[in-house]
């Protein structure tokens, strides 16, 4: 994987990507990124003046690139898909994918792009989505509270200081029964005392997790 993940070649990506890549866009810099790459493909520039998306600058580049009058946004004939429409049209276009595009996507893509990719199958897709710069604490502790999220992705989770360090990511960690207890031992002393008696209880984690959390608790209620 590329140490700098940004540093993914555009220029050479395949139409079909660029256009997941475009519908899927939460901010301008993306666009602006696709232009500057493809200016002599022309098919490419075209792609930009149809999305509704595309910022009126991005715009008013592609139209240069191909000689045409300028059209700003609200002019666009391309309507906005319904938000559950664009999810499974995302999804199907995904499928026809290769193994490396996917992860250019995992990298690059917004919030839909990222919740899809990280149930692929093929790891490197899945954990790539983790090394997306706009992926948000938010989405991490949705990850982590999932009983569907893999022990890998957990644990990679686990490696990033800046998201254990929030309180809801490492409660979620502590309490997801798929957490391996290796992953979440070292975790519950972290946990207030509300949630130390909570999960002292909880049958769904493992017996070390609880065990752990009853002997903090009496710790701290100095018994």
């Amino acid at each position: 994987m590329e140490d700098n993940p940004l540093a993914v070649d555009l220029s050479a990506a395949r139409e079909q990507l660029l256009e997941l890549l475009m519908d899927d866009a939460m901010d301008d810099s993306v666009f602006e990124e696709i232009a500057k790459a493809n200016m002599d493909r022309p098919e490419i520039l075209q792609l930009l003046l149809e999305n509704p998306n595309t910022p009126d600058k991005v715009r008013q580049l592609a139209s240069s690139g191909l000689s045409v009058p300028v059209k700003r946004t609200s002019e666009s004939v391309k309507a906005q898909k319904p938000v559950e429409e664009r999810t499974q049209s995302i999804f199907q276009r995904l499928q026809k994918l290769s193994v490396p595009e996917k992860i250019l996507l995992a990298l690059r893509g917004g919030k839909e792009m990222r919740t899809l990719l990280l149930r692929e199958s093929n790891k490197d897709i899945s954990l790539s989505v983790l090394e997306n710069p706009r992926i948000t604490e938010t989405e991490i502790e949705t990850i982590v509270r999932s009983r569907s999220t893999t022990d890998e992705i957990l644990r990679r989770i686990t490696r990033k200081r800046e998201w254990i360090k929030k309180y809801g990511i490492m409660h979620a960690l502590v309490t997801n029964p798929k957490t391996s207890p290796g992953v979440a031992l070292p975790l519950v002393k972290g946990l207030r005392t509300r949630d130390l008696a909570l999960l002292s209880k909880d049958r769904n984690v493992s017996e070390g997790t609880r065990s752990t959390a009853k002997r903090l608790l009496i710790v701290r209620k100095g018994l």
